[in-house]
């Protein structure tokens, strides 16, 4: 599968992020699955990109021309995608992978996350999105969501949708699970 990663391009975060975000990098390489990622070299997005690469993975960056210009496009990158806005940028990502992963981020991964399951609830695609709760990372935004199921806010049931796995075997395990036809592009 072309699986999109969303996630932080900070490098002042939690230590552990890394680790299970390397992990994860790897394990998608010997799945043969290649990586669709923001394309930065900073943070975990670096981190995902150089694991896999390590590994024999791929990886598509997605790289908005603003961050050409500054010279922050990862040397991990076996091929690149230029987009002019982040916008384009999710469009793009949204186009080239069939299932996502939310490793820790902020509020670019927010907007990510939310736009995957916002057109997913729409009809436009049925590619699911998976919050990898690293240190429970994502307990706050989960809360939030069962919260807002519950005052009847929410299309459906967001768990069809966004899914929550709290170590990398829960996560693995979901993507093997994952069935045949959400792996298929829409026309």
């Amino acid at each position: 599968m072309k699986i999109g990663i969303f996630c932080s391009a900070n490098n002042q975060i939690d230590n552990d992020f890394f680790l299970e975000t390397e992990k994860l990098g790897r394990w998608l390489a010997s799945e043969g699955h290649e990586i669709v990622f923001g394309g930065v070299n900073q943070g975990l997005m670096e981190c995902v990109a150089r694991a896999a690469k390590e590994a024999g993975g791929t990886t598509l960056g997605v790289v908005p021309s603003i961050v050409e210009e500054t010279g922050r496009t990862s040397r991990y990158n076996d091929r690149v995608l230029t987009c002019q806005n982040l916008s384009e940028r999710k469009q793009l990502m949204l186009d080239e992978s069939d299932i996502f992963i939310a490793l820790p981020g902020g509020i670019g991964t927010l907007d990510e996350v939310f736009t995957v399951a916002a057109s997913y609830t729409i009809g436009y695609h049925h590619k699911r999105v998976i919050l990898f709760n690293i240190k429970g990372f994502w307990d706050a935004v989960v809360g939030m969501l069962d919260d807002l199921q519950q005052r009847g806010v929410i299309r459906g049931r967001w768990r069809e949708y966004i899914g929550v796995a709290g170590s990398l075997e829960e996560l693995t395990a979901m993507l093997e699970g994952e069935p045949q036809a959400a792996r298929q592009k829409k026309p």
